[in-house]
């Protein structure tokens, strides 16, 4: 999804300006550290200390830009770099092209795409063509690929002879990635780090959302035709040809293990037709190209215009349409637009641009065809759009609505909505509103900070729709889903969020889980009493230890030292649960999740817990120390938090975890900002003490935190017992007696 706002670059035509085709490709100072595998402050250095390092040919004084091919044959002979990875290469050709990284990347889409579809002409071309013949021939083969693969008024434009004069090395150098990892592959590869790259300039919908959205519409049966009218990066058709590839695989297998016939076969081995429309030019063309070579059995129709304003497909009768709309966007067309027929359901406020989008969505659907759209949870409740919402329910188009977690897609703080809709026909509206709350705690899905469990909301909210949608009616699951008579919703309001029509779940699962909460919290009083300890008496003042820092021993070798933050999840594999920096202070179980690898290479290694590890967090001021037992152990280590990992042989970890918890040791230790107060680990002190010695205090320390745990147990156990009588007398489920 990107913003969909105006039709001026439908058709873009832009040529590299006037004395480009002389310009080196460039590379930056991050650039030049990617290519040598160093950090940026390494490239700095060599900057200052090499007289012979290349000078910058553009950028800025503070961002230099440096000649590509100079700094590669400088780090060749400096042995800094025996040859650039040939992605490595593409890439910073690409993003140091004279047109700008995402004009470039749609020239090498369009080569690959030729090598694709055309692999003896593109074979044929590269060998028999200098560079000068190369890019001149070349704009008619690509207009001629593309016009095949795309149909006519694509939105890959501007691939003049002019435009492709600088291009040859990029154009070589796309068509050997291309054979070495293949041309999907090096597609996904390239966009997906331009879209890394440039992560405030696009609104991307995440891969659980988009897959939950095609299995959504799915529901219904197979989509011949899928249309998503703010298609931004193409996540969304991306899905919808992914679910229909399983499904023709299930149907196959279906058909080998059975009887069925061949017209049922051959129903299902129909290609999927995907229809895009996005107003950002570029982006359309990029998601044009990434549909083409990543859906190859696909007939894709990729336009570049305001959707709205400018509809490209406005005689479509589409099977599903997928949609992650723009928010509240204010210049959408409302001034232009009052009179357009796509407004059935009553013309949209001009602060009501998603239920314009709605109702573009049902536009474009055949009779009985499926819309899943994104919302934001406002389009549910706002009074400005009460009349349309209370119409759609009437018609019995608006079928469901469906809470999603916190963090499901972006704004990442707002637990947005799905909306399913089905374009009314003949027959009589459906008189029902399915409601879920895939968020709610009585579906066990986490909210907030951390990562939605999918499994679990896809699970929720799939069998819920298709229960739905099979029987017209749904059996009520307090917290989670019900099955609401329009009738009862059109009231002066018509809030449809989920959240204000679903009964509360059974108070901390009723009587009998309350009383199992009492027993564990008269248990764990007794044991906390038996665990407090006695401050026996001591010396009459502070003892006067030889001290050493942790910046010393680790130093020396009696400890290491790691920070976390860094790792990320690996591709289809099992990642590690994190250990938060919320974790810590709590005491909990880790609970967070690694991010996704980028598309752009591979995942990175976490850093991982080992049994006996001291874990401090370096924000807020606190005086907190964990020791890692087994229970975390194999956990990733989480942002803002450090690791120490002593030398069992030199330090005892119960002991070092003890004596950095000291008030004193971290007001000395911490540094003061205007707004947070940041601890140096290195700087924190411990005395100098005997195996032996460490140990006992060890000891101590230990049976501290132990003391420490069971307070926090009862707190907890305590807050669910009040938290749950409360809620079950208001409720009925625990009588006053």
């Amino acid at each position: 999804m990107a913003h969909n706002a105006s039709p001026d670059n439908a058709t873009d035509t832009r040529t590299v300006p006037t004395g480009t085709q002389d310009r080196p490709t460039e590379v930056t100072a991050a650039g030049i550290a990617r290519l040598a595998g160093v950090g940026r402050a390494a490239v700095s250095n060599w900057r200052r200390r090499h007289a012979d390092f290349p000078k910058p040919v553009g950028g800025t004084e503070t961002s230099p830009a440096f000649a590509l091919r100079e700094i590669e044959q400088w780090l060749r002979d400096q042995g800094k770099l025996a040859e650039v990875p040939l992605r490595e290469r593409v890439w910073q050709q690409l993003v140091g092209h004279p047109a700008g990284a995402a004009a470039a990347l749609r020239q090498a889409g369009a080569v690959l795409l030729l090598a694709h579809d055309r692999p003896a002409a593109w074979q044929q071309l590269r060998a028999a063509a200098d560079d000068a013949e190369l890019t001149g021939v070349l704009p008619a083969v690509l207009d001629a690929v593309l016009a095949a693969r795309l149909g006519p008024g694509h939105p890959v434009r501007g691939l003049t002879r002019e435009a492709l004069a600088p291009s040859a090395a990029l154009v070589r150098a796309t068509g050997d990635l291309a054979a070495a990892d293949g041309a999907a592959a090096a597609y996904d590869f390239l966009l997906g780090r331009h879209l890394d790259a440039n992560p405030r300039q696009y609104t991307l919908t995440p891969p659980g959302p988009a897959a939950l959205m095609a299995e959504l519409a799915a529901v219904a049966g197979p989509s011949g035709t899928v249309l998503d009218p703010a298609c931004g990066a193409g996540a969304l058709l991306a899905a919808a040809r992914e679910r229909s590839a399983e499904e023709s695989d299930a149907g196959e297998r279906d058909a080998g293990e059975g009887d069925a016939g061949e017209g049922e076969a051959g129903e299902s081995d129909a290609p999927v037709t995907l229809y895009g429309q996005e107003a950002d030019a570029d982006l359309a063309a990029l998601t044009a190209l990434r549909l083409a070579l990543g859906a190859p059995d696909a007939q894709v129709r990729v336009r570049a215009a305001d959707t709205l304003r400018a509809d490209a497909f406005p005689d479509l009768a589409a099977d599903a349409v997928l949609v992650h709309p723009p928010f509240n966007e204010r210049n959408w067309g409302h001034d232009e637009l009052a009179y357009d027929p796509r407004w059935e359901y009553g013309f949209p406020a001009r602060t009501e641009s998603e239920l314009a989008w709605v109702q573009h969505a049902l536009a474009r659907l055949r009779e009985g065809g499926t819309a899943v759209l994104l919302m934001p949870p406002a389009a549910a409740s706002r009074r400005s759009g009460r009349r349309i919402r209370a119409d759609l329910l009437r018609r019995g188009a608006l079928r469901a609505v469906i809470a999603l977690p916190a963090g499901a897609a972006p704004p990442n703080g707002v637990p947005l909505h799905l909306w399913v809709l089905r374009k009314p026909g003949t027959t009589p509206p459906a008189p029902q509103l399915l409601v879920v709350d895939a968020a709610g705690p009585a579906t066990g899905t986490p909210a907030g900070r951390d990562k939605p469990d999918w499994q679990t909301v896809r699970t929720t909210a799939v069998e819920a729709w298709r229960t739905f949608d099979r029987d017209g009616g749904i059996e009520e699951q307090p917290g989670v889903r019900r099955s609401l008579a329009a009738i009862d919703l059109l009231d002066d309001d018509v809030d449809l969020a989920p959240a204000r029509h679903l009964p509360p779940p059974a108070a901390a699962g009723g009587p009998a889980e309350l009383a199992r909460i009492r027993e564990r919290l008269t248990t764990t009083l007794a044991r906390t009493t038996a665990l407090t300890p006695r401050p026996d008496g001591g010396a009459a003042g502070p003892a006067r230890w030889p001290l050493t820092t942790v910046g010393e021993l680790a130093r020396s070798g009696a400890l290491v030292l790691r920070a976390g933050g860094a790792g990320t999840a690996p591709a289809g594999g099992a990642a590690p649960a994190v250990l938060t920096d919320h974790d810590v202070i709590g005491g909990d179980a880790p609970s967070g999740t690694l991010p996704e690898a980028p598309a752009s290479g591979p995942a990175e290694e976490p850093v991982l817990l080992q049994a006996g590890d001291v874990v401090v967090p370096v924000l807020g001021g606190g005086a907190v120390a964990r020791v890692t037992d087994d229970s975390t152990a194999g956990a990733a280590l989480g942002r803002n938090l450090t690791l120490l990992r002593p030398d069992p042989a030199a330090l005892d970890p119960w002991f070092l975890a003890g004596f950095l918890r000291g008030t004193a040791n971290n007001r000395q230790a911490s540094s003061y900002a205007s707004t947070a107060t940041r601890l140096d680990v290195r700087r924190l002190q411990l005395p100098r003490l005997p195996l032996a010695d460490q140990r006992r205090y060890g000891q101590r320390f230990r049976d501290l935190a132990a003391f420490e745990g069971a307070l926090r147990l009862t707190a907890r156990l305590g807050e669910q017992l009040v938290q749950g009588l409360h809620d079950g007398l208001t409720d009925g489920s625990v009588t006053p007696d």
